[in-house]
């Protein structure tokens, strides 16, 4: 009987417990997060202000109506961020935010609106607003883009990645509004690419392939400009003595 008796009592107060933690849960499901409740870790770049102005979600608003995958693809998207995760907790109560920032390797400038802005562009070719860079890491850039637009970043992407593969060293890229694409590279100095994307990767071939080829017989610091809008048929100009 003594027995007995316990096992109840255990259960009594097992089934006590589990109810008070299921009403306490689902009392902090329906609490409203506000601005307090937000945690952002992962990067000091960005303020709980940030993350509001570029997203829907409005504040305050009940835990449960937080729509974070849909939050996670407009604060990514309109930050510019490598990744972001957003979670909802109960214990302790609020919302945690882990952001992935893109590491800047040339600068760059795009006009929007008339407007130009200034930053930075990382390995796939994406715009990263000045004020959202990390600066630790912007120390030694030595290329510049000009004229960045959504449509040229997968051009970009491999024109800058060029740069471990093959043995080029650029200074600027710049592409006009109709996307005609000019180099400046440190030996052979102006190249011009014209406007066709299809191309890219062979003119890169041709490009390494010239400067190697010319390496060492001082004919690289007689060089003008280099003409590969048509890959078939390059034209290389030089200085007039």
């Amino acid at each position: 009987m003594k027995v007995q008796k316990k096992v109840k009592k255990r259960n009594s107060f097992f089934l006590i417990t589990c109810l008070f933690l299921t009403t306490f849960l689902n009392l902090n499901i329906f609490k409203k997060v506000n601005y307090q409740d937000i945690s952002i870790s992962g990067s000091k770049l960005f303020s709980i202000d940030d993350i509001i102005d570029n997203s829907s979600l409005d504040l305050p608003t009940p835990l449960i109506f937080v729509k974070t995958k849909y939050n996670e693809k407009e604060i990514k998207k309109n930050l510019t961020l490598e990744n972001i995760s957003i979670s909802r907790q109960v214990l302790p109560f609020g919302l945690k935010i882990l952001i992935k920032t893109r590491t800047p390797i040339a600068y760059g400038e795009k006009f929007l609106k008339g407007q130009k802005i200034k930053g930075f562009i990382d390995q796939d070719g994406f715009f990263i607003n000045e004020k959202f860079s990390d600066k630790e890491n912007i120390k030694n850039l030595s290329s510049k883009v000009f004229g960045w637009k959504e449509e040229f970043r997968e051009t970009l992407s491999k024109i800058l990645n060029s740069q471990k593969n093959y043995d080029i060293e650029l200074l600027t890229i710049e592409f006009s509004p109709n996307g005609f694409l000019t180099l400046e590279e440190e030996s052979i100095k102006t190249i011009l690419l014209g406007i066709d994307p299809k191309i890219i990767e062979t003119q890169l071939q041709i490009i390494s392939d010239i400067k190697n080829q010319l390496k060492g017989r001082n004919i690289l610091d007689k060089i003008d400009k280099i003409d590969l809008t048509d890959p078939k048929d390059p034209k290389i100009k030089v200085f007039k003595s």
